[in-house]
């Protein structure tokens, strides 16, 4: 009898989970061509017919249709950034979402509006894995993807300038491909490995020579408003941003809570160990309140699911994933460690709404295709909205300044 009871109990509490949102049907859709096959291919197809367009699969997919969704710009309390850029046929979402970051909060700490170059850090990265690939006999990740956090690691080294001065972008181009550029650098470190050459300064001289000629050969000085500046010195005495002010909020299980850990994905080739992990719903409260108090951040998770609508610009949890109500932090934990969450995407979260029922969307700034699929002209172009439910399973970190958690790092401080 209490066996019963108690299971009589459990199907309550589902019930009435799922009775608290709407029913999601699930379809199976072929994907169809959007922005990056009708507009950024066709650009690069014009430059060079050689690159072969991505074969369309069905996939599954929440059905959406006759669902509505708080998809409008203008219903969301915003802050300043810059309007979003293209990351074209490039793999540096990371970059990307972490420049616009960085020219947010030039403008919320300086009031100025400067376009900084996300080529220019990519440059350098790609220095900076050949340097480990060598130091690591080959047994470092060399690939196009990295972290948000491998932009502060940049700029301090390196600097950073404004795109004006340096583009990295292909002349005849208006996207950035990187197809060629990236196959003709794993090629040559396939080979560094398999001749075992590990002269550290000749593979750098070389891998500078194949940016050089694909991005172009990065300033060491510039001519800015009158003044000369190396790209260190512009970050520190005009941009004003010391790198020291940011951190990066990590939320999982498989390390303690309240400690600095290592973000266990491939995208962290470096092993940065700079990861402030805390609970969920510590979490939660974070990204909530610094929205709320005018701190932007770059949110970096899983944009494989099938709740993730390239179609409608919109990001949820469907009734058939998991309810709501049991979202926590086994269950992130649960799907990244079986694979199902990835860290495949970086973006720049700059706005909030709340919904008459007190679900809170967030306004997401995007570089890549999939939020370009609608109306060019549309304010809501190169945006996604998402839902909170979708962040609290599938983002798993966020880049932002250290201000907006001055109280949880006390609890780190400890």
């Amino acid at each position: 009898m209490k066996k019963t009871m108690l299971v009589m109990a459990v199907l309550a509490i589902v019930a009435v989970c799922h009775a608290q949102e709407p029913r999601t049907p699930g379809v199976l859709k072929e994907g169809k061509s959007g922005y990056f096959q009708n507009t950024i291919m066709k650009d690069i197809h014009a430059v060079d017919d050689s690159l072969e367009p991505a074969k369309k699969e069905k996939q599954f997919q929440a059905d959406l249709t006759g669902m509505t969704f708080p998809d409008k710009i203008n219903l969301y309390q915003q802050e300043w950034r810059l309007p979003p850029v293209s990351q074209g046929n490039t793999n540096t979402c990371w970059c990307f979402s972490a420049t616009s970051f960085f020219e947010s909060e030039v403008h919320r700490l300086t009031g100025q509006s400067v376009k900084l170059s996300e080529m220019y850090t990519v440059y350098w990265e790609y220095v900076e894995r050949a340097k480990r690939f060598v130091q690591e006999r080959g047994n470092s990740a060399f690939s196009e993807g990295s972290e948000a956090n491998a932009v502060i690691r940049d700029f301090r080294k390196y600097g950073i300038v404004p795109k004006e001065v340096y583009s990295g972008q292909e002349p005849g181009r208006k996207f950035y491909t990187h197809e060629k550029m990236f196959g003709e650098l794993r090629h040559y470190m396939d080979n560094v490995k398999n001749t075992n050459a590990w002269d550290e300064a000749q593979v750098v001289a070389i891998v500078k020579s194949i940016l050089n000629h694909y991005m172009g050969v990065p300033p060491e000085k510039f001519e800015w408003k009158g003044e000369t500046y190396s790209p260190k010195e512009f970050l520190s005495k005009v941009l004003k941003l010391d790198m020291d002010d940011y951190i990066d909020v990590l939320s999982y299980l498989q390390r303690p809570f309240w400690e600095k850990v290592e973000y266990k994905v491939p995208d962290n080739w470096w092993h940065s160990k700079d990861y402030y992990n805390v609970p969920l719903e510590d979490f939660m409260k974070v990204i909530r309140n610094a929205i709320r108090n005018h701190y932007t951040m770059v949110v970096g998770g899983d944009v494989s699911e099938a709740g993730f609508s390239r179609d409608y610009q919109v990001a949820l949890i469907p009734s058939f994933d998991i309810p709501v109500a049991f979202i926590d932090d086994n269950a992130r934990q649960f799907r990244f460690s079986n694979g199902t969450t990835t860290d495949d995407h970086g973006m720049h979260l700059v706005g909030y709404y709340e919904d008459k029922d007190g679900t809170d969307w967030y306004l997401i700034k995007d570089s890549g295709s999939g939020s370009r699929n609608n109306i060019e002209s549309a304010p809501e172009f190169g945006y996604y909205f998402f839902r909170g439910d979708y962040i609290k399973l599938k983002i798993m970190d966020i880049l932002v300044h250290k201000d907006a958690i001055k109280d949880l790092l006390v609890k780190f401080n400890k």
